[in-house]
């Protein structure tokens, strides 16, 4: 036995730095240490330099047990998404885990479908078991019951969406997205225009597919077009190259295209190239999201800067664990039209609107 090899490890151990160490070599108080190294409060920049660089020379970690025992936090944020496989949810996710990561949080994710068992396990029970300091929804249209569960939780919350009166809650206007991307193919003199989206069995309340359907038709009825065409779709490439194919496939088929998201706008765009169209010229095609294989498509888009309203979020919390009292009501979010070529004006042959069209000729249209 390496006798000397085990004396060795002992001093070894017995010699990490602590706090302290790091304080006395930096010539400072070990609360400003703690500043220094969470990020959190008042230290100078030389200060903080000068205790980093003493904490690298000792090679001393902060350790999350002591950090959470210190502070009565458990450094982590639960996060609520109805979807894993969505591009929106996943970006949302990086903009919150790059900015709590940073401040030295951990994420506990959680997803919930619209099964009422499932969700009231995750908003009774698995919020409740695990020790978190604040709580971040995606998306997610809370009904009364689970509102007043994530109240009784005693933390910061913060939704991204969904809006809801108890809640602090960052939105982007929908309904004027809907609009916006509406107004875009009306200025370029389109008249026959369909919006591929919700349909009006899950259209109805404050829903992010109903605000964006509804802006469509509010714009056109401002427009004076009463013959609005909606195709429903279920948010996906698939789905959406589907509803497009119904619609260009119809005897008078629309000349422009709004899908209430990119990746349907992109399905739509491959569906108008199977089927011999070209785009813009033929159809022109905008979507919402800001998704980076847009670019991959010259699609036109409503970018509502999805990384960024996860990097809001994440600041509203780490704002409110700070001690600021939350706002409640909404914060909006901004939103804005990039025109990537996807969109064009339409053939002088075809401008008129779509009335006389037999509904019967697209299949699952809604004529409004």
């Amino acid at each position: 036995m390496d006798r000397g090899g085990l004396s060795r490890g002992i001093r070894n151990r017995e010699t990490v730095a602590g706090i302290d160490d790091v304080a006395r070599a930096a010539g400072v108080s070990t609360a400003t240490v703690s500043r220094a190294l969470s990020g959190r409060g008042p230290v100078s920049t030389a200060t903080r330099d000068r205790v980093l660089a003493a904490a690298d020379r000792l090679g001393y970690v902060v350790s999350a047990a002591a950090s959470s025992l210190a502070t009565g936090r458990a450094r982590a944020v639960g996060v609520v998404v109805p979807f894993l496989d969505r591009w929106f949810f996943s970006t949302v996710l990086a903009g919150i885990s790059d900015a709590l990561v940073r401040e030295g949080y951990d994420i506990t994710l959680y997803s919930v479908s619209a099964d009422p068992t499932e969700r009231r396990r995750v908003f009774d029970d698995h919020l409740r078991r695990r020790r978190i300091d604040a709580v971040i929804t995606v998306a997610l249209e809370l009904d009364a019951e689970e509102s007043t569960s994530l109240r009784g939780l005693d933390v910061p919350i913060v939704a991204i969406a969904g809006p809801n009166p108890l809640l602090t809650t960052l939105t982007v206007d929908d309904l004027a997205v809907g609009r916006a991307a509406t107004e875009h193919l009306l200025e370029l003199g389109h008249c026959r225009l369909a919006h591929i989206g919700a349909d009006a069995a899950t259209a109805a309340g404050s829903t992010v597919p109903g605000l964006r359907r509804r802006g469509f038709l509010e714009q056109l009825a401002a427009a004076g077009i009463a013959d609005a065409v909606v195709e429903p779709a279920d948010f996906t490439i698939e789905g959406g190259s589907a509803a497009a194919t119904r619609l260009l496939t119809a005897q008078r088929r629309p000349t422009a295209l709004f899908a209430a998201s990119d990746e349907m706008a992109i399905g739509a765009i491959l569906a108008a190239r199977e089927l011999g169209l070209r785009v813009p010229d033929d159809v022109s095609i905008i979507g919402v999201d800001g998704h980076e294989l847009g670019r991959w498509f010259s699609l036109t888009t409503i970018d509502q800067f999805a990384r960024g309203q996860g990097a809001r979020a994440a600041e509203a919390v780490l704002t409110a664990l700070d001690g600021a009292e939350p706002g409640r009501g909404l914060g909006t979010l901004p939103f804005e039209v990039v025109d990537r070529g996807s969109t064009a004006a339409p053939d002088p042959r075809v401008r008129r609107p779509f009335e006389g069209t037999p509904a019967a000729s697209v299949t699952g249209r809604s004529r409004e």
